[in-house]
């Protein structure tokens, strides 16, 4: 049976820094109470040019909902300004899923009875040759948090591969100590990144039972180790609907406000993963994070910090992915396959594996209801004047599901056919309607 160790503690291999980074994050989210603001606070924070921490709680809270339509012609604006029409796409590919973590949210938890494998290095090249053929330049390897069964060595060597293949090589695997993310680095590996699920330790002890993921400020540190090590980027997330997502999303946004003042070479990146609602449980868990309070908050960061890149997940529903790109969103992963050689189609030993993603709870099937950036893009189409562009590049990124792709460079797509494309983890049918009607919408 696994010791169970104070969670704001560290086990004897982990390095501890000497940085004020996480106290001054905690410190804000304790002074943090998004209750307080107004619809005064609101308008005020939007006509600032840069927009300072304290504006940034103030796009967050609950005052702010009713200006989504505000937020998110100002995310455009900021989007365009700094990325132009471009849209990076990757593929994430899982190496191995061995965990020694107890937690009690996610799929790879080490005492849950699901196949468990790791890839060969002569698997780990089939998988990446046949990424690669797709056209795409950019790969995420991943790995569940098990040092024993995927070494850090295992993992330089999968980045070593990864350099003959691909131009930018991201890294999701347990935390490391700042050498052995300076060995990494050396290896090909280009950014990092860290998810700290949730900011509240209180909330993150109940969640974290067991196993090395149960050290709160080793995690919370992860990234400024990565850049100790020579990391280009770094990214970031809180596992929103954890804990108060509010709070979470403040947290998370401090916490890469305030690396990237420490080291401002770094280039930073968010992602927005979260649990999925439970119909009609409001009045069980009103803090919910539903389609309006994601949107609201991928909107808060593009604003708060306009040159960082926003990843966001293909298990979100398809009308809302698609119109997300190009407001605030700037990557997206394409090609997802969560088995453990899923991409070749190679059959063997560890081939599809996994039966559960990654932070997968709830129903990966799409929401009911409206759209409810239906009553948002329009305004932004009249403000920007930039809608029908907009979801021209959204389908046609999703008919070619491949490299980096750039407006200009996008080939004409046909309207009212079949498109197979990647989510959830699972490949579906759609049918993209013409665009008459997508400008009517």
């Amino acid at each position: 049976m696994k010791k169970v160790f104070d969670h704001m503690s560290y086990l004897p291999d982990m390095e501890q820094i000497d940085s004020p980074v996480m106290d001054e994050v905690l410190s804000a989210v304790r002074a943090y109470d998004y209750n307080q603001y107004t619809e005064q606070d609101v308008r005020a924070a939007l006509r600032q040019r840069v927009i300072d921490p304290a504006a940034f709680g103030v796009l967050l809270s609950p005052a702010a909902q009713p200006f989504l339509e505000e937020m998110a012609a100002r995310a455009t604006e900021e989007t365009r300004a700094r990325f132009g029409n471009t849209i990076c796409m990757f593929t994430p590919l899982y190496i191995a899923n061995y965990c020694e973590n107890e937690c009690v949210y996610c799929g790879f938890n080490c005492k849950n009875r699901i196949h468990r494998g790791k890839l060969t290095m002569e698997e780990i090249e089939r998988e990446m040759q046949a990424i690669a053929n797709t056209g795409l330049k950019e790969i995420l390897l991943l790995t569940g948090e098990s040092r024993s069964m995927s070494p850090v060595e295992y993992i330089g060597d999968a980045v070593k591969l990864a350099r003959r293949y691909f131009s930018t090589i991201g890294i999701e695997i347990y935390p490391l100590n700042s050498d052995e993310y300076h060995y990494l680095q050396e290896c090909g590996a280009d950014f990092v990144s860290v998810y700290q699920e949730t900011y509240n330790p209180d909330k993150y002890e109940t969640q974290h039972l067991s196993g090395p993921k149960r050290s709160f400020p080793y995690r919370f540190n992860a990234q400024e180790r990565a850049l100790m090590g020579g990391m280009r980027g770094v990214g970031f997330a809180a596992l929103l609907g954890l804990s108060d997502f509010r709070k979470d999303a403040f947290a998370t946004g401090m916490h890469a406000y305030l690396i990237q003042r420490k080291y401002p070479h770094a280039e930073i990146a968010f992602s927005c993963p979260r649990l999925r609602p439970i119909i009609n449980n409001a009045e069980i868990n009103p803090r919910d994070v539903h389609e309006p309070q994601l949107l609201q908050v991928v909107c808060a960061y593009r604003i708060f910090m306009p040159f960082a890149s926003i990843t966001i997940s293909t298990r979100e529903r398809a009308g809302f992915r698609d119109n997300i790109i190009g407001i605030a969103a700037t990557k997206i992963s394409a090609g997802v396959d969560v088995g453990i050689g899923g991409h070749s189609g190679e059959e063997g030993a560890v081939a599809r594996l996994v039966p559960l993603g990654h932070h997968l709870v709830g129903s990966l099937g799409g929401q009911g209801g409206g759209d409810v950036l239906a009553g948002v893009l329009p305004a932004v189409d009249k403000s920007l004047g930039r809608l029908p562009l907009l979801r021209r590049l959204v389908e046609e990124i999703a008919d070619l599901a491949g490299a980096v792709l750039i407006a200009e460079h996008l080939p004409p797509i046909q309207r009212g056919g079949p498109l197979q494309s990647q989510g959830g983890g699972g490949r579906h049918s759609r049918v993209l309607p013409p665009l008459e009607q997508v400008q009517a919408d």
